[in-house]
Formats: structure tokens, C-alpha cells, sequence
């Protein structure tokens, strides 16, 4: 399925996001994702909360967008019925659209198998592992039980739910809520390639600090390119800085200034990256692809309007914090992209 989503991933927007669904339960599925985690999915997918009763006199089990559980209650909108068991999504009527008609039949398909195979519900140990709100007693032992081991190196990887995965993570996962709504996590041995599109890395962690290595992988994630692998490990320390950020946290004058600069001018985005990737002016032209006395002019436009050098002792950590921190803000990595328009007669490769 992945493949196929791969390559007419460019056709009808319906078709390619309808595709994505289902390359979303079908990773999910491989990966052994239980009844939270699917609903989770469905939930953020569809943009509503979901539902489901297993049986006429089982609770019912309701999920919103977040991947927070909500307080039981009766099904509505759009209800599917399906060998005894009850799913819905509680959208505003009760017609499905393309996307929420393939959403509640996957989301039926697979709370059917998960539920084939379990006697008991699973615990949601990722979530546990990875998360705060745990001490760390518990995410030790939660990992204990997902089959980690202690002195061992693994890293966090999350993904979007509609990531397009090339190399399957091998490893405990789950749909989990984080700060900026509900991803595909995966922990995985500290070596290991999995391979998605787009896909944050963590740093490598012990079963300790797993959680740290999950909030690198965030910020890897919300910095990552359109289509590309991001890794924690590239940004050094600034990885753990930016994940101390918490994301609703109000710009401060540094990032306010980096994004008044993109806001204004159409080069900034380039220029800042380039000057923070670069380590003098010469080179920041090059990775730019201008001309030295060109960077120089737009070098003194940018300390202008952040009030001080951004390439002098701790003016360039400053640059680097506020243009990391303005990306994050304004990433869309969670955002399901569009479908690339092609000629209507063009042919699919053989």
C-alpha cells in the first residue's frame, strides 16, 4: 500500500487522501497499535472524535483529537455497525464524506483484527514511556515490558499519520498525544534506519530518558523539510534547548524579529538558514547561492531589525535559537500536503 500511495500520491486529491488512510491503519496495524491508538488515529485524521462499543452491553470507548479519552456516551453522527460492534464518528451529520467513509470502514477493519487477537485490552505502554506525566520508575518498567532492555541505546522516532514509510520501524509502537496533536511513535534500537516521509529521530537514549529522546524527535520533526528525515542528533544541544520550548510558549523579541524578517521579505527564510548553517558570510553566500556583497546587505538589513550582529559572539546562538524556534512555530510538517497536479496525460511509471 505504501508503494501504491507512493505513486499515485500526484492523482485525484480524493483518491490520494483516501490512500493515505489506509497506508495509515495499515502501519499502524504492522505495528501492533491497540484500540487507543486507533481511535487516536481516526480522531485526528477526521477531525472529529471517534467512538467505539465492542458489544450492546460494553462501554463505550470515545476518543477526540487530541488522543485523550473522553467520558462514555451514546454513538452519533456517522455510526457504522459492524458484526455486533458499534463505531462512529461524531461528525455533524450523519452523511460521510469520501475521507470519513474510508476513515470508519478502516477504523472498523481494524479494531475488528486487533480485537480478534486480544482477550485483553493492551496497555499503552508507548504512551507511558515517552510521556511526563509518568515517574520514572513506571516508564522504566513500562519499557521493561514493551521488551526493552536496560544499558541498551535506543532512539524515538515520530511521524505523522499520514507519513509515506519506506523502511518500517522495528520496535514498540503506538499512537501517541503530543504538544502538537497526535503522531505515529516508534522506539527503536539506536542504529536502526527506519525511513519515512517527513520523520523526526530523537537523540539516543537509555530506558531512562526516553522521554527526552521522544521531545527531540518532535522538534526534529516540526524542522524537518516537506518529504525528508530530520535528526535530533544535527542540532547538538539545541535539540534539548528547543525541546524545553513548550509549544504555545509566546515568541520572545529574538523570534519575534526572525519572523517579522520572513513575513517581509521573501529571501529571509533562505539567508537566516543559511547563516546559521554557515560560519562566515562567504559561506552563507555560497549555501545561498548569491553573491558575497548581496549577503552582506541583507546581513545588515537582518541585524537591524533584530537590534544586534547576528554573527558576533552570542549574537549568532541568538540567531540560531530564534530562527529554530520561528521554524517550529511555523511548521507544517503535520499537515497533510497536498496532491501535486500533473498533465492529465501522464502516465504512471511501470
Amino acid at each position: 500500500m505504501q508503494e501504491l500511495l507512493g505513486r499515485l500520491r500526484q492523482l485525484d486529491p480524493t483518491a490520494s487522501a483516501s490512500l493515505r488512510v489506509i497506508a495509515c491503519f495499515d502501519e499502524l496495524m504492522a505495528g501492533g497499535v491497540g484500540t487507543d491508538g486507533l481511535l487516536s488515529a481516526a480522531a485526528a485524521l477526521s477531525g472529529a472524535v471517534v467512538g467505539v462499543r465492542r458489544a450492546e452491553d460494553a462501554p463505550e470507548i470515545r476518543i477526540d483529537t487530541r488522543g485523550e479519552r473522553l467520558a462514555p456516551a451514546p454513538p452519533t453522527g456517522i455510526v457504522r455497525e459492524s458484526e455486533g460492534m458499534t463505531v462512529w464518528i461524531e461528525a455533524a451529520t450523519s452523511e460521510p464524506g469520501p475521507n470519513e467513509a474510508i476513515i470508519i470502514e478502516r477504523l472498523a477493519l481494524a479494531l475488528h483484527v486487533r480485537y480478534d487477537h486480544l482477550d485483553a485490552p493492551m496497555k499503552r505502554d508507548v504512551a507511558v514511556i515517552v510521556g511526563h506525566d509518568a515517574a520514572a520508575e513506571e516508564r522504566v518498567a513500562a519499557a521493561r515490558r514493551r521488551g526493552l532492555a536496560d544499558g541498551v541505546s535506543y532512539r524515538v522516532v515520530v511521524a505523522p499519520l499520514f507519513a509515506l514509510w519506506r523502511a518500517h520501524p522495528r520496535g514498540p509502537e503506538d499512537v501517541v498525544a503530543s504538544a502538537v496533536g497526535p503522531v505515529h511513535v516508534a522506539i527503536v534500537a539506536a542504529d536502526a534506519a527506519p525511513a519515512a516521509e517527513p520523520l523526526g529521530i530523537g537523540i539516543a537514549a537509555d530506558l531512562n530518558d526516553l522521554e527526552l529522546s521522544f521531545r527531540t524527535a518532535l522538534v526534529a520533526l516540526r524542522l524537518a523539510e516537506p518529504g525528508g528525515v530530520s535528526r535530533a542528533d544535527d542540532l547538538g544541544g539545541l535539540a534539548e534547548v528547543l525541546a524545553d520550548t513548550p509549544a504555545n510558549a509566546r515568541p520572545d523579541r529574538d523570534e519575534a524579529a526572525v519572523a517579522r524578517l520572513v513575513d517581509g521579505h521573501t529571501w529571509a527564510s533562505a539567508t537566516l538558514d543559511a547563516l546559521v548553517r554557515a560560519g562566515s558570510v562567504r559561506e552563507a553566500a555560497r549555501l545561498a547561492g548569491i553573491h558575497h556583497s548581496t549577503m552582506t546587505t541583507r546581513v545588515s538589513v537582518i541585524a537591524d531589525e533584530l537590534g544586534f550582529a547576528p554573527l558576533d559572539g552570542l549574537g549568532r546562538a541568538r540567531l540560531a535559537i530564534a530562527v529554530m524556534r520561528q521554524r517550529m512555530r511555523a511548521s507544517r510538517a503535520l499537515e497533510l500536503p497536498p496532491p501535486v497536479a500533473v498533465d492529465a496525460g501522464r502516465r504512471l511509471p511501470a
